[in-house]
Parts: structure tokens; sequence; C-alpha cells
């Protein structure tokens, strides 16, 4: 598990081509590796990924095709958000992360706000029950609060504040407007609609049929 702050910006140096994924090997400083195992968990711009090898402040993960269909960027060298696995006891400054993206979202719009950044994304319509006003929403890794939701026609499109702190600590300041980001919806949410799934289910199956 994961909390959506990202403790550093590492790189994507090197990407090997195999046969069924790809093999990464990402620089991961300034975040201390010398507290990262061969085994360990990290999420790189969201994406929880499983360190397969150490060296001083590299380290080398595997992605399957299944993970490169699911998300964006990290198959090619260039900046990404890194975070340790957390610890049990560890303060959550975020919310809880799984490191598992639920989708590819686009960036719709990017405009000044103040000192801050207004941040418009499109999200695939499968999300939208999970997107709520005030809710939590990771983005390449970072634990962010929606401030607006507009369901579309083919999309559902997500207002967010970046402030100043998150512009400079994050990939997120390098943003363009057409670029594809990893999302993650909140655990909760997906509980929820899951709960109510089942409950909308099991009401229906009491209610006579039609003609009946």
């Amino acid at each position: 598990m994961f909390t959506g702050i990202v403790q550093a910006v590492g790189a994507i140096e090197r990407v090997e081509r195999r046969e069924r994924g790809v093999h990464l090997l990402v620089q991961a400083a300034p975040i201390d590796a010398a507290g990262l195992r061969v085994g360990d968990s990290i999420a790189v711009n969201g994406c929880c990924l499983t360190a397969v090898a150490v060296a001083g402040t590299r380290f080398e993960a595997d992605l399957s095709e299944e993970t490169l269909a699911r998300t964006a960027n990290l198959d090619r060298c260039g900046p990404v958000n890194l975070e340790l696995a957390m610890a049990l006891g560890d303060r959550i400054g975020g919310h809880l992360v799984s490191g598992h993206v639920d989708a590819v979202g686009t960036v719709y719009g990017i405009s000044p706000a103040g000192e801050s950044s207004q941040l418009r994304l499109r999200a695939p319509t499968a999300l939208a029950p999970c997107l709520a006003y005030k809710g939590s929403l990771a983005v390449d890794g970072v634990s962010l609060t929606i401030n607006r939701v507009e369901d579309l026609e083919s999309a559902c499109e997500v207002t967010i504040q970046l402030i100043p702190h998150t512009l400079a600590a994050t990939t997120l300041g390098r943003l363009t407007v057409g670029q594809s980001v990893n999302l993650e919806i909140d655990p909760l949410a997906r509980y929820a609609e899951r709960a109510i799934e089942r409950m909308t289910a099991a009401l229906a199956a009491t209610l006579p049929a039609k003609g009946a």
C-alpha cells in the first residue's frame, strides 16, 4: 500500500523490450535506495512494481503485457513519480493507494489559478460512479482532491487544483494537454460501488417481472 505522497521524482533510464513486456532501469535518487531490497514494492507513476535488482540509487523492474496495456508512459524513458511502500504505522498524508491503476485518463486542460494550476482530466465513463466532489483520486501516483466533476457523453471530466508544492515536487508540473496519465480511484469508492451494485441487484430480484 502507498499514500500518494511522492517521495522523489526519479527517471526511467533504460527500457529493454522483452518477448512479453519490458524490463526497466530506474534512477531512484534522491530516495535512499539503501532501504530498498529485492522483492520490495515501489510505486512508479502510480503503478506498483517489484524491485528485481537494486544497485546504488538504481533499481530494476519487470512489466508484463497486461501492465503495459493498462498504464501509460511506463514503456519509455523520462521522469517518474516514486514512492516506497508504506510500513504499518506510517502517517498517511494523502489517502490509501494500492498502486493498481484503474484506467488511463487524458489531460484536457491546464490553466493558471494564481500561483497554482487548474488541471482538467477526462476519465473513462466506467470510473464516473467512483469520482465525486471532494473525493480522492491518484494521478500518476499523486494523491489529489477532486474539486469538480462533470459527466459527459463519452467521458467523465474532473477538475483538480495543483498547489505550487505539488507542481514542484512531482511530475505533474510538466503535464501537457493531450498527455495520458495513470488513474486510481479511492479504494473506499470501489467498495461502495460494489455494495450498491449488490443491493440494486437484490432489490431488482424482489420486484415482480413486467407483465406478470
